[in-house]
């Protein structure tokens, strides 16, 4: 039985899918079964899995879009390993994810771990990433934004502790990562690496970017569990993705409800977004931590140039 069940939810984006897929197979000193859910009403994930003629992939149809928290639930009930681990089908994984997130949770005798994470653009280029923070401030912060780094992408799970805790709720279309955290660490903390593991994919149509949907989620999350959410923090992640989309009207709104719930500096956050909307985007990362995600990612960029007909551009360092 493999040790770590991987389980893929796509809706037509292949190319995206197929990059993904390369990165769970090249995880080293493993034993793995990926289960790719492909939850578009066509089967653009087939060729895909086809291509990869890889004994280890299994592909699942939901002949439907039914989101991807219902997608997970059925790689879910497809598992056999003895952990769960999760990637959405824009992201990708360093090779050592795996096995440095199983010795880590191990090692604290955890029943979920996490790692940290770089953003990158359509690149693949790093423009953002930090360390990720400890365990005790996961916890602590849960029931004011959903601290896990990453989303789902970054989380690895013990199927028994996944069974006493439920699974995904389909319901949630942005923030059924969250409503799980917080039932995951309900039983126990988490296991932290400190590492650049994962890379997520900044681009227009990730689910992160569905303002309104994810503020109601966030709502809905906060009701079912009676959190004290914090409200500034998810209003200027708000006006942060109206301002990428070039809508600074939205983001003044955005700014002004972060300011109505008590952040005062949104004052000047939404002054500066009227002039110089660049100046209040969440910052690019170009420290250290990017240049280690650089050693697993440039391969990756090599092969996505090669196989579009491109020369591979050189990393200079």
């Amino acid at each position: 039985m493999p040790e770590v069940t991987v389980v893929v939810p796509t809706r037509d984006r292949p190319h995206m899918l197929a990059q993904a897929l390369r990165s769970v197979l090249c995880q080293v000193d493993v034993d793995l079964e990926v289960m790719v859910v492909d939850d578009s009403e066509g089967a653009s994930a087939a060729p895909v899995v086809a291509r990869l003629a890889d004994p280890r992939v299994r592909l699942v149809r939901h002949g439907g879009v039914r989101g991807a928290g219902a997608a997970r639930n059925t790689g879910i009930a497809e598992a056999r390993g003895r952990w769960i681990a999760f990637l959405d089908d824009d992201d990708l994984w360093a090779p050592t994810k795996l096995s440095a997130q199983l010795a880590g949770a191990r090692a604290a005798d955890a029943g979920w771990v996490y790692g940290g994470d770089v953003t990158v653009d359509a690149s693949l280029r790093v423009i953002g990433g930090d360390s990720p923070p400890s365990p005790a401030e996961v916890v602590r912060d849960l029931p004011r934004h959903n601290a896990v780094p990453a989303g789902c992408s970054n989380v690895a799970v013990r199927r028994d502790v996944l069974s006493s805790v439920g699974t995904f709720d389909s319901t949630l279309a942005t923030s059924e990562d969250w409503d799980l955290w917080i039932r995951l660490a309900s039983v126990g903390e988490p296991a932290r690496v400190s590492g650049p593991l994962v890379a997520i994919r900044s681009h227009p149509a990730m689910a992160s970017r569905s303002i309104d949907r994810m503020l109601a989620d966030i709502d809905t999350v906060a009701a079912r569990y009676k959190l004290p959410v914090d409200r500034a923090r998810h209003e200027r992640w708000a006006a942060w993705m109206c301002l990428e989309r070039g809508s600074r009207g939205a983001a003044l709104s955005h700014y002004a409800r972060a300011i109505l719930a008590g952040d005062l500096k949104s004052i000047a956050r939404a002054g500066v977004a009227v002039v110089r909307p660049g100046l209040v985007r969440r910052p690019a990362s170009v420290s250290s931590w990017a240049r280690e995600a650089d050693l697993w990612l440039e391969p990756i960029r090599q092969q996505a140039a090669c196989s579009d007909g491109r020369q591979p551009d050189r990393i200079d360092g």
